[in-house]
């Protein structure tokens, strides 16, 4: 039972830094190479963990990161989360994103909290779509062999394309802000 304690604040942790951190696919991979863990409370509590932890990062964004912007830019942002939330496609359209996209979901739940979008239909979609992520993942780790945890945590960190997907990401949720929302969609 320590044994998924553990698992659970440590993908809790990872996923409450707003970049940087590995991802949970790879954490979850590693206990299923070299785990005695079950498998199925492994991708349940890896993606309650995950959409925990992404939960409360928004929140933080939203509590901690509006204090520093301008008037101007707070009119974007709720300029961008009333079209969202009018417009019942658009609000699919981004449950969609949180649940599949292969962007890294610090960023876009930090634009969520930014925004000050309704944060449990995104962090529902976000869950069930870990689940099956995780599922995959799990599962095709269990069945490649194993390797070493530091190997991927380096590897996650350190990696030229993983750095620049997060600073990407980064300068993304910067551009984002900046535009003129209430403008571009009427």
């Amino acid at each position: 039972m320590s044994e998924y304690l553990l698992f659970f604040a440590l993908v809790l942790g990872l996923n409450l830094l707003p970049a940087f951190g590995p991802p949970t696919w790879a954490i979850i991979a590693l206990y299923a190479f070299e785990g005695d863990l079950e498998l199925v409370p492994l991708v349940g509590l890896g993606a309650l963990a995950a959409a925990s932890g992404r939960f409360l990062l928004a929140h933080a964004t939203r509590a901690l990161g509006t204090r520093f912007l301008s008037e101007r830019i707070k009119r974007n942002l709720d300029a961008a989360r009333d079209v969202l939330e009018q417009r019942r496609r658009n609000g699919l359209l981004m449950l969609g994103l949180f649940a599949l996209s292969p962007v890294p979901s610090a960023q876009l739940f930090e634009a969520a909290g930014l925004a000050r979008l309704r944060l449990l239909p995104f962090t529902a979609a976000f869950f069930a779509g870990r689940v099956v992520s995780y599922t995959i993942y799990g599962l095709t780790a269990k069945s490649i062999g194993s390797t070493s945890m530091g190997e991927v945590l380096r590897e996650g960190i350190s990696s030229p394309l993983g750095i620049a997907v997060q600073v990407a990401m980064l300068g993304a949720l910067v551009l984002l802000a900046r535009v003129d929302w209430s403008k571009r969609l009427g």
